[in-house]
């Protein structure tokens, strides 16, 4: 099954490559403003020995990562109390439906005045958009725990703290690991956003700006594309992480493979 997605997967993203070559070979778009994809994907190439373009790219995963464990460190703790604890929960949903439907590249002339390091900046605004699928999953994996568990535990002897660590986090786990897949593609939409936006020394978002501004539309292009790729890597890291853990609970729920 997981071949033949993945199969499927190839087919479509050729046939849009096709697409896109046809569209460059009948001459509707001038190539100075969109060049055709096999030009691109020649540039793109041409990155992978580019130590300009390694750097930046290492700059970028670099934020990208740290700001995801940061967002784990944060989020996972404040959803299990969150979710242990209905009463504060109540308290503080109202100021979480505030904050959350908030852009996040919003924030991000706010992030600049307050931080004046690159990567203090980037973690900032990470941690803010990448915290509230992590944060939600959490809470909601918290209420979903069987209750008659948490009982029995608690009928020997067990305090509510080990009856969070024994029982309500292992079954929101799962719930957990979607949230951190989904908390790790906004993660680099947001590095490289804050790069784009607040400028700095070096980042996959620098490199475009620099190759946009002395016209290599090709480069430009490719890095774009390099960054996507990189997003689909990781969730396809992930994804496969969550299957192996939590094979339980994909059979638990009935999900397919």
């Amino acid at each position: 099954m997981n071949r033949v997605r993945v199969l499927r997967g190839v087919v479509g993203a050729a046939g849009f490559v096709a697409a896109v070559e046809a569209v460059g070979m009948s001459g509707l778009i001038d190539e100075r403003f969109l060049p055709r994809m096999s030009t691109i994907l020649v540039s793109a190439a041409g990155l992978i020995v580019d130590p300009d373009f390694l750097a930046d790219a290492t700059a970028t995963v670099t934020a990208w990562a740290l700001g995801l464990l940061l967002t784990v460190a944060v989020a996972v703790p404040a959803g299990l109390a969150l979710g242990a604890l209905p009463a504060v929960e109540r308290a503080v949903r109202p100021l979480i439906e505030f904050l959350r439907p908030i852009p996040s590249v919003a924030i991000i002339p706010l992030a600049i005045l307050l931080f004046s390091d690159n990567l203090h900046l980037r973690l900032a605004v990470i941690l803010y958009a990448s915290s509230w699928p992590v944060l939600m999953n959490a809470i909601y994996g918290v209420k979903d725990v069987d209750p008659l568990a948490k009982e029995t535990l608690r009928s020997f002897g067990f305090g509510p703290v080990s009856v969070l660590l024994r029982v309500s986090l292992p079954s929101a786990a799962p719930f957990i690991a979607t949230g951190v897949r989904v908390a790790s593609g906004i993660a680099i939409i947001l590095a490289v956003s804050a790069e784009l936006l607040a400028g700095g020394a070096e980042g996959i978002g620098i490199f475009i700006t620099e190759a946009a501004s002395a016209g290599r539309i090709d480069l430009m292009l490719a890095a774009t594309l390099w960054a996507g790729l990189f997003g689909v890597l990781s969730n396809a890291v992930l994804v496969a992480a969550e299957r192996r853990l939590f094979r339980w609970h994909r059979v638990r729920s009935g999900s397919p493979r």
